[in-house]
Formats: structure tokens, C-alpha cells, sequence
């Protein structure tokens, strides 16, 4: 370094401090994408004060650009509409004076566009909310735990796999002078915001409070709507064709670019039912506003306005029977007939259908291949002798339109249990409803004590600390140590004499013996297969258990990602999504903790406690209905064979499958063949 500043830096400098002092005029907004790159490299300086104005600054101005292309499209859209007589010319006049217009508007709020024109990585940081962790940090550092909560939260709930972001929220809940409300979500969107709310006073039974929440959800859902569709009007891109070759006609050009427009607006009606961090939308989101109101409208007794919701609802969902009951007691009890909650739904599906019918007409036209995009669907409902309306205790479910089309809707599939435990020893212990659930079933005796004491010792000698989670040697706490051995593992282990053959082959009958029970039990109509088969122990580590306040496996749900803040579980990746029932046989009782646990959505409220002893063994289908986790192991060690199955053959577990081979050459060979190839994988 030889002192001098480079140009780029003076006028960085210069163009900062003139745009962020308080004399510059309110017609030129820093860029964020400038002040984003200022609070990255104050950071790294450990100056955090400037860390906090830059981030805020960028985030002020990501959010104002957003806020005025909305106004300027809006408001330019209601100067230059298209009218009644339609010609060539007067279409291209509307559109250029809409163009200049928006133009003039956004450079007399913003200053000269091109300023604000940023790079794909940074639009992508900012909607996966990346300012907000280098805030909460540069907060954490300045002794402000208050604005840390908020921004550790703000950026949790769009990252909710974000391992260390979820522990630093943990401690800010034992920081003196964070409150409960410093855990708020700054990105929060207003109709989903409401809706949750709506939903926690529906399930309290607070109906007023939830109506009005549920009203004010509806409309700021649809002012929601609007802002995206504008926030839709920009430069399209045409990935299928190379800009320099593209030689189609102007009609052609103009097709292709309204095409992505329309299609970009229609998924907004997916974008406003997914919550930040997550790919698939909330199901059945905007008729759903619709069946709570009518629900507790008619607890309050107010049929009127409970009949109007019904009547709305059908128009997502038309035919739909449980409704369809219910208005027709509406009706009967009221004397006469109503009309829909509000014109604005029926207006939003009409528009809805048209878009789909001309994206097909565009899809064809650009020779592209178009996903007709999701209509809404509820398969459930609750119904009862008395013939009251039915509430929201639906199964939820997106359905494509095409698929939609003259088909009348099923209730949702009832699971079944109470079949044959197939060995005679094995005892039924507590079935569902004992377990205050679904799909859950406590046994005992699936092994016998010695099979117990046999498989616990062949723990000792084959598990390996991290075994089976990427050699991560305490995956879930740092208070135990975790070690596993899967079943290829074993027999290779057997092989070679380092544990008594006999002892690998029976882990491999055990936990084909729990398989079979849990297909028969639960009445399957197709094969089981293992996804995973794991020996697993929990050791507490001496010294390291005095005020434990975590657990030795966190709440969560085999197949998605629990989602406790939205009740919601989504069934995507990095989730194991193929799994569908799962199953753990435990070794032994003699350890202090460990309890395994069945929670509500809430991932709080415990349904169900487990303790485990030898030969005992919970199953339980794999989703968001079975939310589960293991207490703290605070003294001894505790052994179980956790088993995960599939339905699916093609996710069957491949270790497995040559677990399969070896034990069929074991039973064709009187000896080992030398030749046989073992090859232990982790997967999971």
C-alpha cells in the first residue's frame, strides 16, 4: 500500500456521503446494492456502527424501490387504460405513454434508473434475507441484543435449516431485556401475517378476534395481489431463445414478452400462499380464509355473513360437498338464499381462469411447454349427525386444474391400523388413539431380553462415534455421544470375525422382523421396503449435563421439514420426502432421560411419552402428523435399531439390498466365499 486512494474510491466516497446527508434531495435514493457492498466491507473491518447504517440503509432502499415501481405502474395503469375501441395504434399509444410515464415516475422518485439496477446475487441475498444475519451480528456486537433477536428471527424464518442461527435465537431468550415481542419477523408480509394470526385465536376459540383478523388477512391478501402482478411489468427474459438470433415479427416479440408477463402474474397466486424460506405454497391458502370465516361466523351465530363465506368458497370450490351441506342449512335455517361474501373473489377467479386459458394460447404460440400452475382443492371437511357446518379440520392439498376438471373430490384417505402382529409374542401396548394420534402404534416384546442383551453388545463392539451422519459425532447435541453401525456394516464385521456372525446376522432378522410388523400392522395394501436401517446409541458425556435445557434428538418429522412457526410441515428436499413410516426397537431401560416424545405441530406440546426398555418398539408413519423427538439421555446409554421404510421400491436402501445378497450366499454356502463383495455406505 502506498497511500494513495484510487478515483473509484473518492467519488464512492463523494456520491455516499452527498446522497446519504440529510440536505440531498429526496428525488435521488442511494442504491442498495452500493450501500449492501459498504456494509459487507465494513464487516470485514469489524466497524460495526457503519455495518448497522449501511445494512439498514440498503435494506431501507431495496424496500422504497419496490414500494415506487409499485405506485408509478399502478398509478400509469389508471392514466392510460386500454378502452372499448381497439385498434393497432391505439394499443402501441397506450402502451408508450404508459412506458413514458412510468418512466417519468420513477426517475422523479428514485433518480436516473440505471442507478438501480443491481446484480442477480444481490436480488438473491436480499430475498434470502442475507442482510439480516450480518445485522444481527454487527447488533450482537454492539450490545443491543433487542435489534439482534429481531434480525437472528427475521432471517430464521426464511432459513430455517440454518443450524446456528436457530441456537444464537435459543440464547437471545436468556438475554436479560430480550422480550418475547423483539422476536419479531421485520420481512413479515402483511395478509400471511394476519392469517396466522387469525388461525392461533380460531384454535383458542376466540372467534371475534379471529374474524377480524381473518377480514383484515382477505384484504391485505388482495392488495397483495395487486402489488405483485405490478412488480410483474418488467424486462422479460427469453431463456429458450439467443438474443442475437431472435428474428420473429413485432406482434411475435410482443406475444412472447405479454406471455411472460401473464405467467409471471399468475404465480403470484403460488408466491403470496409460500412463506419466506420455502418451496411449496400453503395449501388450499385462499379458500381457506373463506371456510374459517364461515365456521366462526356461525359460532358467533351470525348465519347471514356465514352463508356469504360458504357461498364464496364454492366459487374455488364448486360442487364441493361438505360446503355444499353447509349452505343448504344456512339457507334452510335463514329462509332464504345469499350471495357471495365479496364480488372481489368471484372478479380474482374469473381473471384467474382467464390467464390459464391464455398461457395455454401463449404457450403454443412461443413453443414452449407450459405447467398449468395449481388450483386450489380441499379434500376434507368435518361433518357430524347434527348436520352442524363443518370446520377446518380438512386434509389440504393443491390440485392441478387439469386433473380438476369434471372430477368430484374424494375425502381424504383414512389410514388404517389393527392388523395381525404376525410373531405371537409380540404385545399391542397402546394403539392411536391411546397415543393421542394418528398412525402410531406402542409394542412390546418384539425381541426377547436375550436378543436384547445379544444386539446391545454387538453395539459395543461395531457402532462408531458419527457412524451413518457423516462422521458428525454428536449430530443432534453436544452433551451425548452418538454412535451407529448399519447392517452391511455388521455383516462385513461378522466376515471378518471382529463380532460373532451370529450376532450381525441377527440384527438383520430383527429389523426385518420390525418391518413386517409395521406392513401388516398398519394394514398396507403394497410391500414395505427399508429406506435406512441404523444401531444407534446415546451416551451422556459425564460432566456436560448439569442445566440441560436441549434434547438428545430435536422435534421434527421423518419425510418434511416441520415448520412449527406456520403449522405447517413441506414435504421438500433436503427432507428424506420418500419415507412413510419409521419405527424404533429399543435394546434397554437402564439409563436415566431419553424418553421418546410425540408432539403437536407446534413442536411444544407433548401428545405422547415413551419410555424405553428392552423389546419395546414405536411405529408411526413418517409426515407432519407425527411430529417427534427423544428427551435428554442424562446419565447411562441408551440402544435402540431405528428403522425408516419406504412404499416407494425405487428408494430402497442399497445396503440393504447387498445386505440381502450376503445372507442369501450364507444360506446357499456352508462357508463364507471368499469373493463376496461388501462395500458399507453411510447414507444418511
Amino acid at each position: 500500500m502506498d497511500g494513495s486512494v484510487s478515483q473509484a474510491a473518492v467519488l464512492s466516497f463523494i456520491f455516499v456521503t452527498v446522497l446519504l446527508s440529510p440536505s440531498s434531495s429526496a428525488a435521488f435514493l442511494e442504491p442498495y446494492d452500493l450501500l449492501y457492498n459498504n456494509a459487507v466491507q465494513a464487516f470485514y473491518s469489524n466497524d460495526y456502527n457503519s455495518v448497522v447504517r449501511y445494512m439498514e440503509g440498503a435494506l431501507s432502499s431495496y424496500a422504497e424501490v419496490g414500494r415506487t415501481k409499485i405506485r408509478c405502474r399502478l398509478r400509469c395503469q389508471d392514466q392510460h387504460p386500454f378502452d372499448a375501441t381497439f385498434s393497432d395504434l391505439r394499443f402501441f399509444d397506450v402502451l408508450l405513454r404508459r412506458s413514458a410515464c412510468m418512466n417519468k415516475c420513477i426517475d422523479a422518485k428514485l433518480g436516473t434508473q440505471s442507478m438501480h439496477k443491481v446484480s442477480e446475487d444481490v436480488v438473491q441475498d436480499f430475498h434470502r434475507r442475507i442482510p439480516y444475519n450480518y445485522l444481527q451480528q454487527a447488533y450482537q456486537k454492539l450490545k443491543q441484543p433487542d435489534k439482534a433477536a429481531a434480525a437472528a428471527h427475521t432471517y430464521f424464518q426464511a432459513n430455517p435449516e440454518h443450524v446456528e442461527m436457530g441456537q444464537d435465537l435459543e440464547q437471545y431468550k436468556d438475554v436479560e431485556g430480550v422480550q418475547e415481542e423483539h422476536f419479531v419477523d421485520r420481512e413479515a408480509r402483511p395478509h400471511q401475517r394476519s392469517f396466522t394470526a387469525a388461525v392461533r385465536l380460531y384454535d383458542k376459540g376466540d372467534y371475534e378476534g379471529a374474524i377480524i383478523m381473518f377480514e383484515d388477512a382477505l384484504v391485505e391478501y388482495y392488495k397483495a395481489d395487486v402489488e405483485c402482478r405490478a412488480l410483474c411489468q418488467e424486462p422479460q427474459r427469453f431463456d429458450a431463445h439467443d438474443h442475437l438470433l431472435y428474428r420473429y415479427s413485432l406482434h411475435e416479440l410482443i406475444s412472447d414478452h405479454f406471455t411472460q408477463v401473464l405467467h409471471c402474474e399468475h404465480e403470484c397466486v403460488r408466491d403470496l400462499a409460500t412463506r419466506p424460506g420455502r418451496l411449496s405454497p400453503m395449501e388450499n391458502y385462499l379458500p381457506l380464509h373463506y371456510d374459517y370465516l364461515q365456521f366462526a361466523y356461525f359460532q358467533l351465530d351470525r348465519l347471514e355473513e356465514a352463508l356469504q363465506c360458504a357461498l364464496t368458497y364454492l366459487l374455488f370450490h364448486e360442487g364441493e360437498e361438505f360446503m355444499t351441506d353447509n349452505v343448504d342449512y344456512y339457507q334452510e335455517v335463514l329462509g332464504h338464499d345469499g350471495m357471495p361474501h365479496e364480488q372481489k373473489a368471484a372478479w380474482y377467479l374469473r381473471r384467474h381462469k382467464q390467464e390459464l386459458e391464455l398461457l395455454l394460447i401463449g404457450s403454443k404460440i412461443m413453443g414452449v411447454e407450459f405447467t398449468e400452475g395449481h388450483y386450489w382443492s380441499s379434500t376434507g371437511g368435518r361433518e357430524d349427525s347434527n348436520r352442524i357446518p363443518s370446520g377446518t379440520d380438512g386434509w389440504m392439498e393443491y390440485v392441478p386444474i387439469s386433473e380438476k376438471k369434471n372430477v368430484t373430490v374424494a375425502a381424504p384417505q383414512q389410514h388404517r391400523e389393527g392388523g395381525p402382529l404376525v410373531y405371537d409374542s409380540v404385545q399391542l401396548v397402546q394403539n392411536s388413539a391411546a397415543l393421542n394420534g394418528t398412525q402410531r402404534v406402542l409394542l412390546d416384546d418384539v425381541i426377547s431380553e436375550e436378543e436384547c442383551s445379544e444386539l446391545k453388545h454387538l453395539a459395543h463392539s461395531v457402532t462408531m462415534a458419527g457412524d451413518g451422519y457423516r462422521g458428525k459425532m454428536s449430530p443432534h447435541t453436544p452433551n451425548e455421544r452418538f454412535e451407529g453401525a448399519t447392517v452391511l456394516k455388521t455383516l462385513q464385521y461378522g466376515y471378518e470375525g471382529r463380532v460373532p456372525l451370529r450376532s450381525a446376522r441377527l440384527f438383520y432378522e430383527v429389523s426385518e422382523r420390525a418391518r413386517r410388523i409395521t406392513e401388516s400392522y398398519f394394514l398396507l395394501n403394497s410391500t414395505l421396503h427399508f429406506s435406512y436401517t441404523h444401531l444407534v446409541c446415546r451416551t451422556a458425556i459425564t460432566g456436560q449435563q448439569d442445566h440441560r435445557n436441549d434434547l438428545s434428538h430435536p422435534i421434527h418429522a421423518d419425510n418434511c421439514l416441520l415448520d412449527p412457526e406456520a403449522n405447517e410441515c413441506w414435504k421438500e428436499p433436503p427432507a428424506y420426502t420418500y419415507r412413510d413410516y419409521s419405527a424404533l426397537l429399543y435394546l434397554n431401560g437402564d439409563f436415566e432421560g431419553g424418553e421418546f416424545i410425540f408432539t403437536e405441530m407446534d413442536a411444544k406440546t407433548v401428545t405422547a411419552s415413551v419410555k424405553p426398555k428392552c423389546g419395546r418398539m414405536v411405529g408411526f408413519s413418517s409426515g407432519g402428523e407425527n411430529p417427534h423427538g427423544v428427551r435428554a439421555v442424562t446419565r447411562g446409554q441408551r440402544c435402540a435399531v431405528a428403522l425408516w421404510f419406504t412404499l416407494d421400491p425405487l428408494y430402497r436402501e442399497l445396503e440393504r439390498l447387498q445386505a440381502d445378497e450376503v445372507i442369501q450366499a450364507l444360506d446357499s454356502q456352508p462357508h463364507w466365499d471368499q469373493g463376496l463383495s461388501i462395500n458399507p455406505k453411510d447414507e444418511l
